[in-house]
Order: structure tokens, then sequence, then C-alpha cells
């Protein structure tokens, strides 16, 4: 059941509150503020060498284009989860599950036959290769992201079809790519999930955007974006050991997100920010993430 104890005051709200409360939203200011800078702040970047992994074919408009899946420690691995845990994800949105990746440049090469043919390397997680090798399943949503990832950065349009190269892992050479130095927290954003009972933007309440992120070891924060709200009266939230769902008496939100950690739901606390209408939320974890 929804736990109205979980709500604290209005974040601009000038009364006197508890030194839990005031603690509380102290925490969450700071995120907001370090949110900010970060925005603000170009993200200070590192060169990686990838190492090769397997190469594909594909064509485009334009000609032959082959894409050498690549993987370096360097880059952060998703979120841990079964694949039976993902496929249930997935079944209910299929942007829930991000996979870091790091998609490099265009270079032109050559063929087996010679001719001229573009490539592109993109870089995985080196435990989340090793994982994929041994799934079929991991390894087809890898190219699609993969590909969907080039096709937006790069405004392509490649074709669907597409075949794993025999023993050639790469094509050309792997240049050298930069990513952030100082990566943000492995759950940075889960995205807006569904489970199997709720409900969908057409049927009724909105599916709020939820920004989710580690502030410490043993702490996650998250925010939840209501612009249609002027306060936080009427809402409700419900946190479990892994799961946060939030909703509310007008039915103009609903979020059911499965978090992927092990959250202290008795010790979770938030407050809603009139300024930004966010609810922000605060919860310790039973153990810090390895």
């Amino acid at each position: 059941m929804a736990d109205s104890k979980l709500l604290v005051p209005e974040l601009n709200e000038t009364e006197t509150m508890g030194a839990e409360t005031a603690r509380f939203q102290e925490l969450l200011l700071q995120a907001s503020k370090e949110i900010q800078q970060a925005q603000t702040n170009r993200p200070e970047s590192t060169q990686i060498q990838p190492q090769p992994g397997f190469c594909i074919k594909t064509n485009s408009s334009q000609g032959k284009v082959f894409i050498n899946i690549c993987h370096s420690p360097s880059i952060p691995p998703p979120a841990d989860m079964t694949e039976d845990e993902l496929l249930q994800m997935l079944e209910e949105d299929q942007a829930a599950f991000r996979i870091p990746m790091s998609l490099g440049e265009a270079h032109a090469e050559l063929d087996a036959k010679g001719q001229g043919c573009t490539a592109y390397d993109v870089a995985v997680n080196s435990d989340f290769y090793r994982r994929m090798q041994n799934s079929d399943f991991l390894r087809e949503l890898v190219i699609t992201i993969a590909r969907e990832g080039l096709e937006d950065k790069y405004s392509l349009q490649l074709n669907p079809e597409w075949r794993i190269l025999k023993n050639r892992p790469f094509l050309g050479s792997i240049s050298q790519q930069n990513i952030r130095s100082k990566q943000r927290p492995r759950i940075q954003e889960l995205g807006n999930l569904y489970t199997a009972d709720s409900p969908r933007p057409e049927e009724g309440p909105e599916k709020p955007h939820l920004n989710i992120w580690l502030e410490a070891p043993d702490l996650l924060l998250a925010e939840i974006d209501l612009p249609k709200l002027d306060g936080a009266q009427g809402l409700s939230l419900e946190i479990g050991e892994n799961h946060l769902v939030m909703g509310g008496s007008q039915q103009l939100y609903h979020l059911d997100a499965y978090i992927p950690l092990r959250i202290k739901s008795d010790e979770s606390r938030a407050a809603f920010h009139r300024n930004r209408r966010q609810l922000m939320v605060a919860m310790p974890l039973l153990s810090a993430p390895s």
C-alpha cells in the first residue's frame, strides 16, 4: 500500500522541519545543484582503445557498411539482470533497457574484394561483451541497439538485414575513441518503465519522466517530472525493495518502475519541489552496488 509518510513537506516551504527532514532537504538540494552544474560543464574525456569482437555486414543507400562490435573495460556495464527480467521489461517498453555504448565515427575501408566501403566501431563493456558471447538474444539486442544508435547519431538509414562475418573479428582498423573520464552512475537513468499491470498513456494517466542516479554508494536519488501538478496533495508513493510506484487521486500520472537494486523502503523519503514541479525521492540501499 502507498505510504503517505514517505512524502515530506514541499522544498520551498519555510515552516520548521525536523532534523531528519532538514537533512533530506539538504541532500536533495545538493543533488539538484550537482545536476545543474553537470549540465553546464563540459565533461572531461579520455581516450580508450577498444578491443575487437566481431563484425557485421549490412548496407545503406551509399553502399556496403560494416559495424565492428568492440569492447572496453572503461565503458560501464548495463544494469545487471537475468534474461527473463530483461525480456519482461522489453515487452512493456523497448526503450527501457539502456546499454552504454561508444559509437565511433565512420572510416573508409576496403572490403575483401578491394571495393570501397564504410566501417563504424561500436564499443560496449568488456564483461558484458563476454556475457553476450554466450547469448544469441543479447548479441542480437546489442546489434539492434548499435544499428539504431548509428542511424540516430549520423542520420543513416541502414538495411535491417545483416550478417556476422566468419573468421573476421573486425574490418579495417579500430581507432581510439573519446569517452567521459568521469562516468556517471551505472543507473543514471532507467527511463520510464512499465510493469504488466501499469496503464498505458492512451488508457489513462500519463507516464512521467524518471531520472535516477547514485548520489552515494548507499543512496539512490530520483527525480520524477510532474509539470501538471502544483504540489504534493493527492500524490501516493509506494517503495518496495526493488520497485517504485507513484500515483495520485487526480489520475494525472502513474509510474511503476523496476529498480534493480535493493532499497530500504522503510527509510526512503520523498519531497515535492514546487518551483521545479518534481517529486524528489531519496532511497537508502540495503547494500552498495558492486
